[in-house]
């Protein structure tokens, strides 16, 4: 019993249970028929980040936690519908931008591609996997290589969406900030098109041009994004896609990106 509470304390501590406590307070579950009493939701929360760094199957999930593998699987698909993964992200970066810990001076743009075993939704042909069936991890991170936008699209859909989808974060001094300075991609994002659209934008453009210019065009920044990718896909369930459903899939790539962000708060706190 003592080393299950010292492994729920270690995966969520109190620290981010307070930021995740209080975007769950407008979930309210009616009993029906009699019914049981609500299970404590950060047990739920608990189990729900437990699948995603041990990589366990829900039916396998401990009941130690005090909650049953049903439950934690129905309450995250209910999270995920109410987009609760990325506004606990966002709230990460808040804290991270009222501590002046994000570097605005540009971002970042790379991809990682991963094995879907049972397909599903938000796949397609893996081309670094013989054709088999994949999926895309996009992330957009700032200038240290922090994430602030993840995604699961296709390469030629995704540019545009990680730069619109950069959050309004808290800075030091008050104000939300959103604005960056350069956007860094290799040659994949090259176009024309997202040329003109850097520019409208007062965006000045870092990216590699095809024939012109290797994929080392991000340079010394290319490790930063690299090493982004690499704690994502440190979570086991993002090394080999098992989820059916591309929003549950997106949902845990939510989730990673907020628990990488967050320790990145831990490690100011000590």
């Amino acid at each position: 019993m003592h080393a299950i509470a010292d492994l729920s304390r270690r995966l969520v501590p109190d620290e981010l249970w307070e930021l995740t406590a209080p975007l769950l307070s407008r979930f309210t579950f009616r009993l029906q028929g009699g019914g049981t009493a609500p299970v404590d939701e950060r047990a739920v929360f608990t189990a729900v980040v437990y699948v995603l760094t041990s990589g366990c199957a829900w039916p396998f999930l401990l009941d130690s936690f005090g909650v049953s593998p049903a439950t934690a699987h129905r309450r995250f698909a209910v999270w995920t519908e109410a987009g609760l993964w990325r506004r606990l992200h966002r709230a990460v970066l808040d804290e991270l931008g009222a501590r002046g810990e994000l570097n605005w001076s540009s971002a970042i743009v790379d991809a990682a591609s991963v094995r879907a075993k049972k397909g599903g939704s938000l796949t397609g042909p893996n081309p670094v996997d013989r054709g088999k069936k994949g999926s895309k991890l996009h992330v957009l991170s700032e200038a240290r290589g922090l994430p602030l936008v993840v995604a699961n699209l296709h390469d030629s859909q995704a540019f545009k969406p990680l730069v619109l989808g950069i959050p309004a974060v808290r800075s030091r001094r008050g104000p939300r900030r959103r604005r960056l300075v350069k956007i860094r991609a290799d040659k994949a994002c090259y176009s024309a098109e997202h040329l003109r659209w850097l520019r409208h934008r007062n965006l000045v453009s870092r990216i590699a041009r095809p024939g012109i210019e290797s994929g080392e065009r991000l340079g010394r920044h290319r490790w930063k994004i690299e090493r982004s990718i690499a704690w994502l896909l440190g979570y086991r369930p993002l090394i080999v896609r098992y989820e059916r459903k591309g929003n549950h899939f997106l949902a845990f790539l939510g989730l990673a990106a907020a628990l990488t962000c967050y320790k990145r708060l831990t490690k100011l706190s000590t």
